[in-house]
């Protein structure tokens, strides 16, 4: 009888749950049965990647963000509490999945409350530093605390320089983790295809900043010339394909449609988000970063590359089409990827 292992990746944005996607695929090949565990549209990806696994349902963080970027701090400051209530309400679902199921192991992508004390648990994170301004120290500490509670730490990243993840991924002070370096994790292959479009942009990430830049892009783009692909990365519904004037306009696409358009796009704007970062840096693309207002993550992401002359980067209200010119004074993103020894990162379970 296959072990069955729960991979449960957070609900903010889709990043969480499409780098799930090859360690989903690592568990298949190693003969795990994977339970895939959670909300929205992160659940809504995986159900479209993986039509024959077995699915459940977790509590919604219902984190909402801000329109201004000054706010934004202190908007997901005030919804501790409901994130509190949500981690609460996913452990209590836990156990009952644990018996359930009669697990042999969990993988939470930041799912606070995603663990138990009867089965080894996983927490996977790129964010061993947590950047908030002024109280990053604070904001880290509180991280550490919760990370101490799981079995194992996977960071998806190297563990020497060059990384992608940078201070983010790498602490400097002697802690009690156990870290585990996976290596940057992606679903796409880089592979050899014609070019299909000038620029493409993917966007990501929550309401209402998606929609926000979504409008801004759409204005921006409207004198560009050349071929633009628009992908919202709206996943519920029906996939939906619309052509106007030079934008070809998807409402989400699957990694296989995503792997052939990336390839094929000569430039990428997006969010500075890490999973997507590590995707570019899998598929070698010259990008543009339009980091979230706001997310200090990103925001410090896109200064990270742009400091390094890899990838340009602006704050999404400086953004006009003359800044697209920056990209070819750049390096681009290029990393090797290697598949760890999943015999080793699995013998957990």
């Amino acid at each position: 009888m296959k072990k069955k292992i729960l991979v449960a990746p957070l609900n903010w944005g889709i990043g969480h749950a499409t780098r799930c996607i090859p360690i989903i695929h690592w568990l298949l090949d190693c003969h795990f049965e994977p339970i895939i565990a959670s909300d929205g549209d992160a659940l809504q990806l995986l159900k479209k990647e993986f039509k024959d696994l077995t699915f459940e349902t977790l509590p919604s963080y219902n984190i909402e963000y801000s329109k201004k970027r000054k706010d934004l701090k202190w908007k997901l400051i005030a919804q501790t509490p409901k994130m509190l209530k949500a981690k609460k309400a996913e452990k209590k679902i836990t156990d009952i999945l644990v018996d359930k199921y009669n697990l042999s192991g969990i993988i939470s992508d930041n799912r606070l409350g995603v663990r138990s004390a009867k089965i080894p648990s996983v927490f996977i994170t790129h964010q061993l530093n947590v950047l908030s301004g002024n109280t990053s120290k604070i904001s880290t500490k509180i991280h550490e605390i919760i990370m101490n509670k799981f079995d194992a730490i996977w960071v998806p990243d190297f563990k020497d320089e060059p990384s992608l993840s940078g201070k983010l991924g790498h602490l400097t002070n002697k802690n009690n983790l156990k870290v585990n370096y996976l290596g940057p994790l992606s679903r796409l292959n880089k592979i050899k295809t014609e070019v299909l479009y000038d620029v493409m942009v993917l966007l990501s990430g929550p309401e209402p900043q998606r929609s926000i830049l979504e409008k801004k892009l759409i204005e921006d783009l409207t004198n560009f010339t050349g071929k633009i692909l628009f992908v919202k990365g709206k996943i519920k519904g029906k996939q939906t394909c619309t052509q106007i004037k030079q934008f070809t306009i998807y409402n989400y696409m699957t990694s296989q449609e995503l792997e052939k358009a990336i390839n094929g796009s000569k430039i990428v704007i997006c969010r500075s988000g890490y999973t997507t970062v590590m995707d570019l840096a899998k598929l070698s693309k010259n990008a543009f970063f339009i980091p979230t207002p706001g997310q200090f993550e990103q925001e410090y992401l896109a200064e990270r590359f742009n400091t390094l002359k890899i990838v340009p980067s602006c704050r999404q209200e400086n953004f006009n089409i003359d800044e697209l010119k920056r990209v070819m004074n750049y390096k681009g993103l290029n990393m090797e990827y290697k598949t760890p020894n999943t015999s080793n990162l699995f013998r957990l379970f």
